[in-house]
C-alpha cells in the first residue's frame, strides 16, 4: 500500500512533520509512506484554475492520485484547520478528477496544548466528507504536549504515541483492503 502523507504545517521543525516521519518508521509490513509538501501550492483562485492549474497543484494531484491512501498530520490553528492545509485541500477538491475521491484517509495531529488537535480533526473530517474520502474513524490520534514526546533529534520517544500511530496505520491499511 502506497500512502502519501501531508503535513498541515510548513514550519521546518514541525511536530506534525516529525509525526509523519515517525509514521514512516512505524508503517506496517506492505505499507510505504511518502511525505509530500504543500509549501508550493499557491492561494486558491478559481480564475487561475480556469486558466490552467499551477504546476505544483498538478504535481500534488498526480502524487495523490497514484496513492492507495493518504495520511494527514495537522496542527490546530485558532481551533480549526491551518490555512495552508485548507488551501491545498481546496485545490485538491477541484475538477477534473479530484485525487482524493474515494480514497482512504487517516488523520493525526500534534499540538503543544492539552487538547492535542481534537477540534481541527473534527473540522477536517467535515471537509474530507465533502471530498468523498473514506476516513479512518478509530483510533483518533491526538498528540498533546508534543514537545515532550520527541527528542532533540526529532525522534518520537513516547511509546504510547508510537502505538497509537501504528494502530492508526493498521486501520488505514485495513480500510484500504475493505475498499479494495
Amino acid at each position: 500500500m502506497k500512502v502519501v502523507a501531508l503535513s498541515g504545517s510548513l514550519r521546518a521543525a514541525s511536530y506534525n512533520t516529525l509525526a509523519l516521519r515517525a509514521a514512516q518508521k512505524l508503517a506496517p509490513a506492505g505499507m510505504s509512506i511518502e511525505i509530500a509538501s504543500i509549501a508550493d501550492i499557491p492561494l486558491y483562485n478559481d480564475d487561475v484554475r480556469a486558466a490552467g492549474e499551477p504546476a505544483a497543484v498538478t504535481a500534488l494531484k498526480d502524487r495523490l492520485r497514484a496513492a492507495d491512501g493518504v495520511l494527514i498530520a495537522t496542527p490546530e490553528y485558532n481551533f480549526s484547520i491551518p490555512g495552508v492545509l485548507k488551501n491545498a485541500l481546496d485545490w485538491m477538491s477541484r475538477p477534473p478528477a479530484p485525487p482524493l475521491d474515494g480514497k482512504p484517509v487517516a488523520i493525526l495531529g500534534a499540538s503543544p496544548g492539552p487538547v492535542g488537535t481534537a477540534r481541527v480533526q473534527y473540522d477536517l473530517r467535515k471537509v474530507l466528507v465533502f471530498m468523498n474520502t473514506f476516513t479512518v474513524n478509530k483510533p483518533e490520534v491526538f498528540i498533546n504536549h508534543c514537545a515532550s514526546k520527541f527528542n532533540a533529534d526529532g525522534e518520537l520517544t513516547d511509546e504510547a504515541t508510537a502505538k497509537f500511530i501504528g494502530d492508526l496505520l493498521v486501520s488505514l491499511q485495513a480500510l484500504h483492503r475493505r475498499l479494495g
